[in-house]
């Protein structure tokens, strides 16, 4: 009896570790998923997914600037914004400056309407950093009557207290709407 006690105990032992090690492999939630490549990778190549709050975080944003008021969640933001836009130009600074620039570009439109393709939420498991990643196309109208059209790609990083504290703007024109 002793016997099989310490088999199946073994057993049990060896199945247990071998599911570690392929969750390991597989990617989850602790240890995201290690991907082998022939380049070197400046940040990480190691995430898993992340915590939905950021990506809603970064959706009430959008649906703000829709809407023409950046101030209205401005608690997601961190006291210190650093941001990367599209055009090559950037803003670092306190929250409430990145605010006021931001919304007074937001003024220059009569009209902003997005759409959101994709967004998701994922954690850096090597840096323990955590970011929103949204794919979208926004339609804008100008004061001058003016509309123009771009596909938008946005990364959202989120400190350690939630707060967006870095993005970085990529976009592609699309022909406006006519």
């Amino acid at each position: 009896m002793k016997k099989i006690l310490i088999v199946a105990s073994v057993a049990l032992l060896a199945a247990c570790n071998s599911k570690k090690d392929e969750s390991a492999k597989t990617g989850g939630e602790s240890t995201g998923q290690v991907i082998k490549s022939p380049y070197e990778m400046l940040y990480s190549s190691n995430f898993a997914m992340g915590d939905s709050k950021n990506a809603e975080a970064i959706l009430t944003l959008w649906k703000d600037w829709d809407n023409g008021d950046l101030s209205v969640h401005k608690e997601i933001f961190a006291d210190s914004v650093e941001i990367y836009f599209a055009d090559g130009s950037m803003m670092h600074s306190s929250r409430d400056s990145v605010l006021a620039g931001a919304q007074a570009y937001r003024s220059t439109f009569t009209s902003s309407i997005s759409e959101v393709h994709a967004i998701m939420a994922v954690k850096s498991v090597d840096k323990n950093e955590n970011w929103a990643l949204i794919w979208g196309a926004e339609r804008n109208t100008n004061t001058s009557g003016k509309k123009d059209s771009a596909n938008v790609q946005e990364t959202w990083r989120f400190n350690k207290d939630g707060k967006a504290d870095l993005m970085y703007q990529f976009k592609s024109a699309m022909a406006p709407p006519k």
